[in-house]
C-alpha cells in the first residue's frame, strides 16, 4: 500500500445509502469524513443510518460503544459544498443520471482545487463522460463500491482514458486503507462485476416472465445448485429494480448485445414502483 500519511480528511458528495456507507467505512479506519447533501433532511437520514449500523457493530461485539461514538465523531455533515474544501480525496455518490453526475463534478472540480483525485461510485456511466466536466480529468476515476459498503470486501478501480498513473495508485492505497480489495478495471460499461452479473441476473427475469419456472424455484435452483448466497430474483430486489435498469441500458447502449437488455417486465416493474426491497416491493414482497 501507498504512503497515505498525508490523508486525514474524505470529502463525499451524496449522502444516500452509498454515501452514508462509504463514510462509515473511512470512519472505521480513522479517517475523517464531510458529507455533503443540499438538503438537510437527507443529512438527518444518513445520520441516523450510520447511527443504526454502528449500533448493530456493537451488539454484534464488532465495536465497543467507546469506538462507535469516536467514529461518529470522525463524520460532519453539511448542507454547503465550501465545506467539503478541507478533503484531500472526494467521492461522488448520487443518483444514476449522467447529466446529474456531469454537474456534480463540474461544482466539485471547483470547490476541490487541491484533491488529489475525485472519483464516481457509478456502477455504469463512463468515467470519461464526468471527466470532462472536469479542469483536470488526469484527477479523476471511478470507485464502485458495492452493497452494503461496510461489509462488502470489493471496489473496482475504473481508470478512465486520462487518468493518471499517480490518481490510480492513490485512489487504491485509500482503498486497501479503509479495508477493501480493489480491483482495476478499464473504463467500459459494467466494469468487471456488472458485466459479468446482469446477463445472468436478467436471464433469470425473463425465466420468470416467461413462466418457465417460478420465482422461489429459479433462487432456490442457483441457491441450493451453485451454492450462491441469494438467488438471482432475490439478487434483483436487494440491488433495486431501477438501479438494475439503468445499468441494463447503459450496457445495452455500449455494446447492442442482446444479453444486456433490460425485459419488458423488468421496464414495467420500476414504471409501477416495484423497486425490490427498498420499496417494500419487488419480486418479493418485504
Amino acid at each position: 500500500m501507498g504512503d497515505l500519511a498525508w490523508l486525514d480528511t474524505v470529502g463525499i458528495y451524496g449522502a444516500g445509502f452509498m454515501g452514508s456507507g462509504i463514510a462509515e467505512s473511512a470512519a472505521r479506519s480513522g479517517l475523517n469524513v464531510i458529507l455533503y447533501e443540499p438538503e438537510q433532511s437527507a443529512l438527518d437520514r444518513s445520520r441516523k443510518r450510520i447511527g443504526t449500523s454502528l449500533v448493530r457493530a456493537v451488539e454484534g461485539d464488532k465495536l465497543t460503544q467507546e469506538e462507535a461514538d469516536r467514529l461518529m465523531g470522525r463524520v460532519s455533515f453539511s448542507t454547503s459544498l465550501e465545506d467539503l474544501a478541507p478533503a484531500q480525496i472526494a467521492l461522488e455518490a448520487i443518483i444514476e443520471e449522467v447529466e446529474i453526475k456531469h454537474e456534480a463534478f463540474s461544482r466539485m472540480d471547483q470547490a476541490l482545487p487541491d484533491a488529489r483525485f475525485i472519483a464516481s461510485n457509478t456502477s455504469s456511466i463512463p468515467i470519461a463522460r464526468l471527466a470532462s466536466a472536469t479542469s483536470r480529468p488526469e484527477r479523476v476515476l471511478g470507485l464502485h463500491f458495492f452493497s452494503p459498503v461496510p461489509v462488502m470486501k470489493l471496489v473496482e478501480v475504473v481508470v478512465a482514458l486520462d487518468t493518471s498513473r499517480e490518481t490510480v495508485e492513490t485512489a487504491r492505497a485509500f482503498a486497501e486503507q479503509i479495508g477493501k480489495r480493489p480491483i482495476e478495471t478499464k473504463d467500459r460499461s459494467g466494469f468487471i462485476v456488472n458485466m459479468l452479473l446482469v446477463p445472468y441476473l436478467m436471464a433469470a427475469v425473463r425465466m420468470f416472465e416467461e413462466g418457465f419456472a417460478g420465482r422461489e424455484d429459479i433462487d432456490a435452483g442457483m441457491q441450493l445448485g451453485c451454492g450462491h448466497p441469494m438467488g438471482p430474483l432475490s439478487l434483483c430486489d436487494f440491488i433495486g429494480l431501477d438501479v438494475l435498469y439503468a445499468v441494463c441500458e447503459s450496457l445495452y447502449d455500449e455494446f447492442k448485445r442482446g444479453e444486456y437488455a433490460p425485459p419488458p417486465l423488468l421496464k414495467r416493474m420500476v414504471a409501477s414502483g416495484r423497486l425490490g426491497r427498498k420499496s417494500g416491493r419487488g419480486f418479493y414482497q418485504y
